[in-house]
């Protein structure tokens, strides 16, 4: 603008000094009248030319003007469109700077969930897992501890049998074998004692025959006889007594040695079903822990996972809320 102004002035300039000389160049002529045609054509031809000239500058002045108008109006024109691309730019910039932070968020809050889902599931499982293992460790051991127990209480009620039958048996063999003897042995002296009687018989018959003359000896010898009879009767009722008494003595051990089997067999029977009933109300109690503690351990698990679910669903609404807000 500046050098238009100054094209301008310069022409204004350059137009007076021209009018300037032709006036000059005609008051000069005028008043030297002595002067020539030909000056005055000069002088003419002179300011003609200035004057072209002068024009010729100013036009050229304007054009320069003109062309410097349109170059400066592309300028503008250029600054505007690229202002214009510059700011498209921007905001094709920050709409992709926009887009590119969603998908980052979007893929953060997915990798979030699978992970939290992933470690829900495997903490679910190892739980139900655990659960069961504990629950068949358990019913093996009770089966385990029962089977035992019984295994236990038969061969103790096999054993304790086999020995009151084997005492019992002893028993019976003892006293048959010594009743057996002292009968035994009674009959022996009974017999002996008949015998030797009958020997003192057929030695008094044979001293009466023979020695009819010794009448005190033989009186002598029947009373011994009779002492004798009279001992030998009395021996034997002694013997059937004691025989007797020993068979009343036998039966009676026997009654109370079966009484003392049937005893121990029936405070064995007992034992055995208390300590079967103890094993298997521990077994029953242990099996209710278990269960407890198992249902104990998925109640915590549910709410474990109740936790999780919430925490992942609060995650959800925040990044929710910040691509909300980044959107807007």
């Amino acid at each position: 603008m500046s050098s238009s102004i100054t094209s301008r002035s310069s022409c204004r300039s350059s137009r007076s000094s021209s009018r300037s000389r032709s006036s000059s160049s005609s008051s000069s002529s005028s008043r030297s009248s002595s002067s020539s045609s030909s000056s005055s054509s000069i002088s003419s031809r002179i300011s003609s030319s200035s004057s072209s000239s002068s024009s010729s500058s100013c036009s050229s002045s304007s054009s320069s003007s003109s062309s410097r108008r349109s170059s400066s109006s592309s300028s503008s024109s250029r600054s505007s469109s690229s202002s214009s691309s510059s700011s498209s730019s921007s905001s094709s910039r920050s709409s992709s700077s926009r887009i590119v932070v969603v998908v980052i968020v979007v893929v953060v809050v997915v990798v979030v969930v699978v992970v939290v889902v992933v470690v829900v599931v495997v903490v679910v499982v190892v739980v139900v897992v655990v659960v069961v293992v504990v629950v068949i460790v358990v019913v093996v051991v009770a089966v385990v501890v029962v089977v035992v127990v019984v295994v236990v209480v038969v061969v103790v009620v096999v054993v304790v049998v086999v020995v009151v039958v084997v005492v019992v048996v002893v028993e019976v063999v003892v006293v048959e074998v010594v009743v057996v003897v002292v009968v035994v042995v009674v009959v022996v002296v009974v017999v002996v004692v008949v015998v030797v009687v009958e020997v003192v018989v057929v030695v008094e018959v044979v001293v009466e025959v023979f020695i009819v003359v010794v009448v005190l000896v033989v009186l002598v010898v029947e009373i011994v006889v009779l002492v004798v009879e009279v001992v030998v009767v009395i021996v034997l009722v002694i013997v059937v007594v004691v025989v007797v008494v020993v068979v009343v003595v036998v039966v009676v051990v026997i009654v109370v040695v079966v009484v003392e089997v049937v005893v121990v067999v029936v405070v064995v029977v007992v034992e055995v079903v208390v300590v079967a009933a103890a094993a298997a109300a521990t077994a029953a109690a242990a099996a209710v822990v278990v269960v407890v503690e198992v249902v104990v351990v998925v109640v915590v698990v549910e709410v474990v996972v109740v936790v999780v679910v919430v925490v992942v669903v609060e995650v959800v609404v925040a990044v929710v809320v910040v691509l909300v807000e980044v959107i807007v």
